[in-house]
């Protein structure tokens, strides 16, 4: 039909398809801001709202506190290691030079020396007796830092089960609550996928047919492309049996307009040529001229063909001469290309 149509009117029909895109554009930004912000009407889900917050808090300040015990028996049990290791290197020292002496005393063989030995020998236990009591306070150290580790791992494993317990009562609420915001969210697209169904069967060529359109396109996206994101593991069934249920209605809608198409150019056919002319536009004449058809029936013709002045399917004339000059023209002309005469004044 563009061939048919006037300069004018084709860049004026460009600028509404664009007016349409434009209008589907900011339609689809507001819904996918919609879509997008509709969890916020539930409230957001945190493990503590499923424990037993008594109980909860009491079992973390006991880990916290085993982990304290834990952190100052190990650092306890460094210094006793320490002091122990002192010990040793002293009862060490002293032993070695007791040995020492003894030697040199056996090859003297001097008795004034036997007191000393006593003291040295005293003195060696006490050295001795501090060792034992570094390594009693060292194992007291390690016992401790046992008991604190213990302590921390049955707290931690108590607090553990109570949060897996929690943590599957949150994960079948937050399984219902995507399932809300998913019928939200479906109760908000699918009105509009229905009523782009109505505007399509009803307004698509209506004089806002621009904002038609564009409220179409928005409604297809909205519910085919924006939806998507969202959809939980059983969302695509709906998607697809939504998507199926549209199709059908499409489908069903264009099998009976093209049914009631052809009984239209049926009983059209058998019509005089002058009535079945009134109920041609000049523009639709035109456009189907200019496909190479018929304007009648819109089978083929070759219209190049100048002995052909009617069509061969369904009879309708389609040149005839002008009363005027009596030049070949087309029988849908409202003048006359050769002399420029009405049609309507010719005869």
């Amino acid at each position: 039909m563009g061939k048919a149509l006037r300069l004018s009117e084709k860049w004026f029909r460009r600028g509404l398809w664009l007016v349409a895109l434009v209008f589907a554009g900011f339609l689809i930004g507001l819904g996918g801001t919609i879509v997008g912000d509709l969890p916020r009407v539930e409230r957001p889900l945190a493990l503590d709202d499923f424990l037993d917050q008594g109980a909860a808090q009491q079992l973390r300040a006991q880990v916290r506190d085993a982990r304290q015990a834990e952190q100052d028996a190990q650092a306890a049990l460094e210094q006793a290691r320490l002091q122990h290791a002192k010990a040793r290197s002293e009862t060490l020292a002293e032993r070695e030079g007791f040995s020492n002496w003894l030697a040199a005393r056996s090859a003297t063989q001097r008795a004034e020396h036997d007191p000393e030995v006593i003291a040295r020998t005293r003195a060696l236990d006490a050295l001795k007796a501090g060792e034992r009591k570094a390594q009693q306070a060292v194992q007291a150290q390690q016992q401790a830092l046992l008991d604190a580790r213990q302590g921390a791992q049955a707290a931690q494993q108590r607090l553990d089960a109570m949060e897996r317990e929690g943590g599957q009562k949150m994960a079948a609420e937050q399984r219902r609550v995507e399932l809300r915001v998913f019928l939200y969210r479906l109760a908000l697209t699918l009105p509009l996928l229905v009523a782009a169904g109505w505007l399509f069967a009803r307004k698509r060529q209506s004089m806002y047919w621009p904002f038609v359109w564009g409220f179409i396109l928005f409604a297809l996206f909205a519910f085919f492309v924006e939806l998507v994101p969202y959809l939980p593991s059983y969302g695509g069934y709906v998607r697809y049996a939504v998507g199926i249920a549209v199709t059908a209605l499409v489908g069903r809608y264009a099998i009976v307009a093209l049914n009631r198409y052809l009984e239209r150019q049926k009983q059209a056919e058998q019509l005089p040529d002058q009535e079945r002319r009134k109920e041609l536009s000049y523009d639709v004449a035109l456009a189907r001229l200019a496909k190479g058809v018929c304007p009648g029936c819109e089978r083929v013709v070759d219209l190049k063909n100048e002995k052909i002045d009617f069509c061969p399917h369904c009879g309708i004339g389609l040149f005839d001469r002008c009363g005027h000059c009596s030049t070949r023209k087309s029988a849908f002309a409202r003048f006359c290309h050769a002399c420029g005469a009405a049609a309507a004044a010719q005869g």
